[in-house]
């Protein structure tokens, strides 16, 4: 490990105890590293927000080709925080049980609900949709992809946060079908 990756473990290190993240893998080539910390009593964990500022830390690392995002357990465990999506990500599963669609990410990005930041979202709670409107963009490589809704219906819920990190097969709303 030369001087400049442990400089940017430390900063890493210090990030995640600032955020309170509990754990984190990291795979760079043959270098793995695995992070975690005692749980402290009352941890609150961090929120959807944090973990999208880690991602885009580690994006603009220059040497973070490899390198993998959190593991599904840590993923699974920081919305359990309490930040009101802890909730919501447990809606996919209900989801299917009383009858909505789950409108799923077909690729790894950065989740926007509209196309730039002044600009109203494309969909909310309650309005209705058709086949392959715009629900969303998710933001890969640079290139920004419009997430069609494959079924008509009401949104019932966005799942996932603004400018959130989301993982292939990601569900990210739950739509009412007509």
């Amino acid at each position: 490990m030369n001087p400049d990756e442990l400089q940017e473990l430390k900063e890493l290190v210090e990030f995640l105890k600032e955020n309170k993240i509990g754990e984190f893998d990291l795979e760079r080539g043959e270098l793995k590293v695995r992070i975690k910390f005692a749980a402290e009593q009352g941890s609150a964990g961090a929120a959807p927000m944090d973990l999208a500022q880690l991602g885009r830390l580690l994006a603009a690392a220059p040497s973070s080709a490899g390198l993998s995002a959190l593991s599904p357990a840590n993923a699974a465990a920081a919305p359990e925080a309490g930040s009101g999506s802890g909730a919501a990500s447990a809606t996919p599963e209900a989801a299917e049980e009383v009858g909505l669609h789950t409108v799923k990410s077909p690729i790894v990005g950065t989740f926007y609900e509209s196309s730039s930041p002044g600009s109203p979202p494309f969909v909310k709670p309650g309005d209705q949709v058709e086949l392959g409107q715009v629900l969303g963009i998710i933001e890969a490589m640079k290139l920004m992809n419009e997430i069609e809704s494959d079924a008509a219906g009401e949104v019932v819920q966005r799942i996932v946060g603004n400018g959130q990190p989301v993982e292939y097969g990601q569900a990210l709303f739950t739509i009412r079908p007509k």
